[in-house]
């Protein structure tokens, strides 16, 4: 199956990576859209732009429950208007109704990671409010416990891994046609 055949075979679904901070949701979406040649949002930019603040200021002054509720807006806008990659933040899928909002739209993909990959990465950026305090390696494990069965929910797992960015899209776009087949096939 070509590329094109993939993205037509969506039939304006978005792709919609989900999974723990660190795992590549970003970088790894960026490529993907490039590949296949749709845009690429990050939902975090958007809370940022729609609320005229950082994400740590978000949370600062308006604590996390706020936060969710303006993610959880943001992502049924962006929704609807697919298709496209779409990187959600790390606790986006915890959410019931943003959970039935992708199943809905898109195609979700779980870039899952092992806890020393994700500790790796995310020492590299000091603007994740939810390990500004405490030991870092704990507090992803912990939620690794508890977001983990709720991400296997997932339409595709896709183990992200430290390889170069390409070899995780093309990881995906195998799901991903192997999944569009097997929709097909069933219908």
């Amino acid at each position: 199956m070509a590329l094109q055949e993939l993205v037509d075979a969506l039939n304006g679904r978005s792709i919609v990576l989900v999974g723990l901070m660190g795992a590549g949701k970003t970088s790894v979406g960026r490529r993907l859209a490039q590949r296949l040649d749709l845009p690429f949002v990050d939902t975090d930019t958007e809370i940022e732009r729609a609320a005229g603040k950082t994400i740590p200021e978000i949370f600062a002054d308006h604590g996390e429950e706020e936060f969710r509720s303006g993610e959880k807006r943001v992502i049924a806008r962006l929704l609807d208007q697919g298709p496209q990659i779409l990187a959600t933040g790390g606790g986006a899928y915890m959410d019931p109704e943003t959970r039935d909002n992708i199943a809905a739209s898109g195609v979700s993909v779980w870039l899952s990671g092992d806890l020393d990959l994700l500790v790796k990465r995310v020492k590299r950026r000091s603007n994740r409010p939810l390990l500004a305090q405490g030991d870092v390696r704990k507090t992803l494990a912990d939620l690794i416990e508890v977001r983990y069965p709720v991400y296997a929910l997932a339409d595709i797992e896709v183990a992200s891994r430290d390889v170069p960015h390409q070899r995780i899209v093309n990881a995906i776009i195998k799901a991903l046609k192997g999944a569009v087949s097997q929709t097909e096939a069933q219908s």
